[in-house]
């Protein structure tokens, strides 16, 4: 497959050395760049979901491009994906980056035979040599890995680049609380999703109100065995909690300790109750998207 190829640096002239890098700047041309971390967006997505991701629930990658042009205006633009292949999938992803190729990205892709073969410094060394071969305007990340991206993509936007990031907010705190980058929703993209999510997104709800669908069936009850005792009612009057009688000591009189909490008297000690762990969330029932939202910057 065809690797991005850098940019070829330029060609030596007989200019004075002023000129010759006065003409070099403003031979740089301005740049849009969207790089893609697809190891990262792929976890978050199954997370989010509770399950592997099926075809319907992945981002539409043209949907995705068309957003990144519509702001590009006439400036140069490149999309570059930035992937892992396992040895035992090498197979099946070769549709994929086909399929992306023809979307006009670029793909970079890397084994992965250990677990610290990942992409992220792939991703930020290609950056940094975009930024040297163009005049970046717009850099768009799609990562939720705020670790090795935040400290990078704030210097970009001290050295004016417009720095946006990609991803879900579930995930991406570290570009919502930055006050130098954008973040946008990958699920405010339009057309980026063919079906609703089924996220609990409370800071994104319709003016009339939404409905949040259950996760698992209430039958499902039925199945965790019988309810527990909870742990803040008192015990019931008729069956005082009782000690095996015994001779009373005959001590000096001292002052009454104070008396246990009623959820402290409910578990028989200071300590939480035993009892089975809340159920795990299953995967949200989904439906077919409406309009996509506008896409939101922050």
């Amino acid at each position: 497959m065809d690797a991005p190829r850098p940019a070829e640096p330029g060609r030596p002239s007989a200019d004075r050395p002023g000129e010759r890098g006065e003409r070099r700047e403003t031979e740089r041309r301005d740049l849009d760049l969207l790089v893609w971390d697809a190891p990262n967006i792929d976890m978050t997505l199954s997370a989010i979901l509770g399950s592997r991701p099926a075809s319907s629930d992945r981002p539409r990658f043209d949907a995705i491009a068309r957003w990144f042009l519509a702001e590009a205006a006439d400036h140069e633009v490149e999309g570059c994906v930035f992937t892992n292949v396992h040895p035992t999938s090498a197979v099946s992803l070769r549709g994929w980056i086909e399929a992306l190729r023809n979307f006009g990205y670029a793909v970079f892709a890397r084994p992965k035979v250990h677990p610290e073969d990942d992409v992220d410094d792939a991703m930020l060394q290609h950056i940094a040599s975009r930024q040297a071969s163009h005049r970046l305007r717009r850099v768009v990340v799609a990562s939720g890995d705020g670790r090795n991206f935040l400290g990078p993509l704030e210097e970009l936007h001290r050295a004016g680049v417009r720095v946006v990031v990609l991803s879900f907010a579930e995930v991406a705190g570290y570009a919502q609380e930055s006050a130098l980058i954008e973040f946008v929703d990958l699920e405010d993209v339009p057309g980026a999703f063919q079906v609703s999510l089924g996220r609990t997104r409370l800071t994104a709800l319709p003016p009339d109100g939404g409905w949040f669908r259950p996760t698992r069936p209430m039958r499902a009850l039925l199945e965790d065995g019988p309810p527990l005792e909870h742990p803040h009612h008192p015990p019931p009057a008729t069956e005082p909690a009782r000690e095996p009688a015994r001779e009373p000591a005959r001590e000096p009189a001292r002052e009454a300790e104070p008396p246990r909490t009623a959820a402290d008297a409910a578990s028989g000690s200071t300590e939480d109750p035993p009892g089975r762990a809340a159920p795990g969330v299953g995967e949200v029932g989904r439906v077919p998207a409406g309009p996509s939202p506008r896409a939101r910057t922050g």
